[in-house]
C-alpha cells in the first residue's frame, strides 16, 4: 500500500521526477564508470605478460620500457645492438631469451618482429601459452602472425597478401609495397596488446629495409624481395628483449650485472614492479576521480531531498486527504522515505542500463586506442554502490520527510473516514 500510494503521488508530478531520476542517473552513470574502468584498467594491464622475468632495453625510464615493450604504447629512446642481445642471451641463469622489435605498422596496428621463441615462451593472464585459431607460427621470411582483433577488423584470412608501413601512423605514404608478407597464422583472443599486434619475423623487418636509411627508400637503389632474400639479413639491432630464468633467486643479480653492462647503457626491469610504480602513479589520479564522481552524485541526491521538500507546499491537499482516511504522521514520514528510494532506485536503473550500453558501444575503441579491455559486466559493482547510497538518499530524504510531519502535526487535527490499510472508508 505505501509503496503504490508512493508511486502514484511521483507519477502525478511527471517532469519534476524525469529530471531527478535524469540527475542522479548522470552521476551514477559516472561513478560506476570510473569505478569500473579502473578495476578493469588494473586487470587488463595485469593480465597482459606473465612468465617474464626481467625485460631488457635501452637505458630510459622503466615505466616508458614497461610501456612500449609490453603494452605497445610510446616508442624506445633508443635500440639495443644485437651483440648485446646475444651476449645476455648466454648469460649464466638466463633460461631463455625472446627479441622484440618494434617501429612499423599496418594501418594503424602495430607490428613486432621476433622469433619463434615469442610463441614458446610469452605468457598472459594465468601463464596461459598464446594459442593459434587458425594456421601456424611464421617459417619463411615474410610470413605474418596476426591478432585475433587484427585478422577480425581487417577482414584477413590465412594466405592472403598484406603491405607493412614504415612509422606508427594509420596513414602512411613510406609503404613496403615491393615486399608483401602473407599470413601464415591468426592467434586466438587474449584479452591483451598481442591481439592488436602483426608478428614477423626479425629478419622480414631487416629484408623490408635493406634499401632504406633514415626511414626513407634510398634513391635507384630498388631491391626486389627475391634478391633480399639472397643477402645477410641478421639484425642489426633490436628495441627490446624479454628474458625468463632459470630459477628466481638470480633475478636481482642479474639484474645488476645487466644495468652495468659496459657495452652500452641498458636498463633491466621487473614488470611486476613497473607496473606497481605505474599504479602507484596513478592512485592519486583515481582517487580524486572518485572523490569528484561522490560529490556528483551527492549534488544530485541534494537536488532530489530539495525536490521533495519543494513540492511539500503543493502536497498539503495530498497529505490533508492522506491525514483525513487515517494516516498517521509516521505514515507520512515513511512515505517521503519510500520516494526518495524510488526515484534513486529509478536512476540507478537507467544509470546502470546507459553504462551497459556505453561500454558495449565502446569497448573496441578504448582497445584500438588505448590498448584498454574492458568487458560491459559491471554488475559486481552494485552491492558497493547500494548500501551507502541507500545511506545517502534515507538521509537525504529526512529533512522534507520531518518537514512534513511537523507542518501537518500543527494543523488541526483530522478524524479519520476510515480504515485506510484495508480501503474501507466509514462515517465520521
Amino acid at each position: 500500500m505505501l509503496v503504490k500510494v508512493a508511486l502514484m503521488s511521483l507519477l502525478s508530478r511527471r517532469i519534476t521526477l524525469g529530471l531527478t531520476v535524469l540527475s542522479i542517473a548522470v552521476s551514477v552513470f559516472v561513478l560506476l564508470g570510473v569505478e569500473h574502468i579502473r578495476k578493469e584498467a588494473h586487470e587488463s594491464f595485469g593480465r597482459t605478460v606473465s612468465g617474464v622475468d626481467l625485460i631488457v632495453g635501452a637505458r630510459t625510464s622503466p615505466l616508458n620500457l614497461l610501456l612500449y615493450s609490453v603494452f605497445h604504447i610510446g616508442n624506445a629512446t633508443n635500440n639495443i645492438d644485437w651483440q648485446s642481445y646475444q651476449h645476455l642471451a648466454t648469460q649464466h641463469g638466463v633460461a631463455w631469451a625472446v627479441p622484440i622489435s618494434l617501429g612499423d605498422s599496418h594501418r594503424g596496428y602495430r607490428v613486432m618482429g621476433t622469433d619463434t621463441g615469442y610463441f614458446e615462451h610469452f605468457r598472459y593472464g594465468e601463464k596461459l601459452r598464446l594459442a593459434f585459431a587458425e594456421g601456424k607460427p611464421f617459417e619463411q621470411v615474410f610470413d605474418v602472425v596476426l591478432g585475433s582483433e587484427v585478422a577480425r577488423k581487417l577482414g584477413y584470412s590465412i594466405g592472403q597478401k598484406l603491405v607493412l608501413s614504415h612509422g606508427l601512423g594509420k596513414t602512411s605514404f613510406n609503404n613496403h609495397d615491393d615486399k608483401p608478407f602473407q599470413v601464415s597464422g591468426i592467434l586466438k583472443p587474449t584479452g591483451t596488446p598481442v591481439d592488436q599486434t602483426l608478428h614477423v619475423r626479425l629478419e622480414g623487418l631487416e629484408a623490408i629495409h635493406v634499401n632504406w636509411q633514415n626511414g626513407v627508400p634510398l634513391p635507384g637503389r630498388k631491391i626486389t624481395a627475391e634478391q633480399a632474400l639472397q643477402m645477410d639479413l641478421k639484425p642489426k639491432s633490436i628495441t627490446a628483449a624479454m628474458l625468463g630464468l632459470e630459477t628466481k633467486l638470480g633475478t636481482f643479480k642479474l639484474q645488476r650485472q645487466i644495468n652495468s653492462f659496459k657495452g652500452e647503457p641498458l636498463l633491466t626491469i621487473l614488470p611486476g614492479v613497473a607496473l606497481a610504480e605505474l599504479w602507484q602513479m596513478m592512485n592519486t589520479m583515481e582517487q580524486v576521480l572518485l572523490l569528484i564522481s561522490i560529490l556528483v552524485l551527492v549534488a544530485s541526491l541534494l537536488g532530489m531531498g530539495t525536490m521533495l521538500l519543494a513540492s511539500m507546499r503543493e502536497r498539503i491537499r495530498e497529505m490533508a486527504v492522506l491525514r483525513a482516511i487515517g494516516a498517521s504522521p509516521w505514515f507520512i514520514f515513511l512515505l517521503i522515505e519510500v520516494e526518495a528510494l524510488l526515484i534513486a532506485l529509478l536512476g540507478v536503473c537507467v544509470a546502470v542500463l546507459g553504462l551497459g550500453l556505453g561500454l558495449g558501444l565502446s569497448q573496441e575503441w578504448m582497445s584500438e586506442n588505448y590498448g584498454l579491455f574492458v568487458s560491459a559486466t559491471f554488475l559486481r559493482l552494485i552491492p558497493w554502490l547500494c548500501s551507502p547510497l541507500s545511506l545517502q538518499v534515507f538521509v537525504m530524504g529526512l529533512v522534507p520527510a520531518l518537514a512534513a510531519i511537523v507542518h501537518h502535526s500543527s494543523q488541526p487535527e483530522f478524524k479519520p473516514l476510515g480504515d485506510l490499510k484495508n480501503g474501507r472508508c466509514g462515517a465520521v
